[in-house]
Parts: C-alpha cells; sequence; structure tokens
C-alpha cells in the first residue's frame, strides 16, 4: 500500500494532487492520436509520484481525439459536438489506465458517463475510497454535461477529492504574457493571483474552473510537463512553472 494510504507523506507540500492534462500532449509530435513514447515518459512521471505517497487524481482531456468546441465551430450540434468530446477522454483514460498496471500501479477510472463494461460510474464516496487504497483514480467523461470543458471537470474533481492542489500539465512552461509560440515578447509570469488570470484573459483555463479555484482556495500550478520530473518537484514545494493562488 502507498504512502498515500498509510500516512507516509511526510515532507510532501501536497499530499493529495488533481493532475490534468491535456489531451494534445499524449498525441507528442504526431499531433492527433496517442504517441507511445509520450504515454511512457508520462507513466513514469505518475509512477515516480505514486510511489512518493501523493494521493493522486487524474483528469485527461480529449483534443488529441476530438475537441468539442472545435467541433461545433465547424457546424456540428454544440451538445453532440462534446459528448464526443467527452468520450475521446475516456479514450484516453483506458489507455492511460494501461500502461500503469503494466508497470505495476494500481489504477481504476471513473467516467461521469455511464459504460460499465469499461469503467465505474464516478461516485464520489467511490474514488475517495480508491484513493485512501493508494490507486490512482482518473476521472474520464468530463462533468458528464455539455458546455463544461474538461479544465473545469478537473477543478470540479479537485475539489470533491479534497485535493491540495491542481496540476495543470502543458506543452509551455507555465503562464505568459501571450502565446510565446506566436509573440516572442511574451513575458513568463511565475505568480499571478485568479482575479488577474481571469481579468488579463491569459488562457489558464475557462472562467468558470478559475472562478471554482478562486471560490474554493484552490492553487494551480501550470508547468510543462516535459520537464523532468516537474510533477514531483511541485509536490515537494518546488517552484516549478506558475502559481495561481
Amino acid at each position: 500500500m502507498s504512502g498515500a494510504a498509510d500516512g507516509g507523506t511526510e515532507g510532501l507540500t501536497y499530499p493529495r494532487v488533481l493532475l490534468k492534462i491535456s489531451g494534445e500532449a499524449l498525441a507528442g509530435e504526431q499531433g492527433f492520436g496517442i504517441s507511445p513514447p509520450v504515454v511512457d515518459r508520462l507513466i513514469d512521471e505518475i509512477r515516480y509520484v505514486h510511489e512518493m505517497g501523493v494521493a493522486l487524481g487524474l483528469v485527461i482531456g480529449g483534443g488529441n481525439i476530438v475537441r468539442g468546441t472545435t467541433a461545433s465551430a465547424q457546424g456540428m450540434d454544440r451538445v453532440s459536438a462534446d459528448y464526443m468530446g467527452m468520450l475521446a477522454t475516456v479514450i484516453n483514460a483506458l489507455a492511460i489506465q494501461n500502461s500503469l498496471e503494466r508497470k505495476g500501479v494500481e489504477t481504476r477510472v471513473l467516467t461521469a458517463i455511464r459504460m460499465e463494461q469499461l469503467a465505474e460510474p464516478y461516485i464520489r464516496r467511490r474514488g475517495m475510497r480508491h484513493l485512501e487504497k493508494g490507486r490512482v483514480v482518473i476521472f474520464a467523461g468530463g462533468t458528464g454535461n455539455p458546455y463544461f470543458s474538461t479544465d473545469t471537470a478537473a477543478v470540479l474533481r479537485g475539489i470533491e477529492m479534497n485535493a491540495d492542489v491542481i496540476i495543470k500539465a502543458t506543452k509551455v512552461d507555465g503562464i505568459y504574457s501571450a502565446d510565446p509560440n506566436k509573440d516572442p515578447n511574451a513575458e513568463f509570469i511565475p505568480e499571478i493571483s485568479y482575479l488577474d488570470a481571469l481579468s488579463r484573459e491569459l488562457g489558464v483555463m475557462d472562467a468558470a474552473g478559475l472562478s471554482l479555484c478562486k471560490e474554493n482556495r484552490l492553487p494551480i500550478v501550470v508547468l510543462n510537463l516535459d520537464t523532468p520530473r516537474a510533477v514531483a518537484r511541485v509536490v515537494r514545494g518546488e517552484r516549478i512553472g506558475t502559481l495561481v493562488h
């Protein structure tokens, strides 16, 4: 049983973490689908953090397969597009579960859309019990409702599981004043308040998710998933990426 279950979390700044991973991150350089080398690196990071004794929940986006807002913008009914996006998150969750269990990490997938042949239905008490038993819990299916992003789903699940922090793993080192891939003069922001992030529309996450974090005083750390041991370093209290609080 991991330290998350038996209380061995001394020295950890954040003993209970909700890790949000974008679907695009799973695609790697290929830009679509699931890249095995990328998933292997991700699994090693998750396993390392889990073995530290962290109670770990995951929310994975579905943008590497289908993004609801993009499909809607192309003329598809928004509700149908969002449900397709939610199903994409289930596909990613099952892929990550399979990879984690092949490396010896006990994992459970809980989905907001009922599909008992594939995963357990999301019930908060059941998810909490899995965490207490030292399992990595993957929350799939978004919130189960259209018009809500997986960012909002991550914040909601983080609040429900009494997480100490939301760690949002992206392809950039943190939050910038503008898109660093488009603007060479974009400035890195190491720390920012919820209100500033909302008012400046910096793309940290959608307004609903940020507002929920603000109301529940749940800090967010935005970091680059490619930085070695980035999540583990944050859990120990090291300042990596951008802190929103």
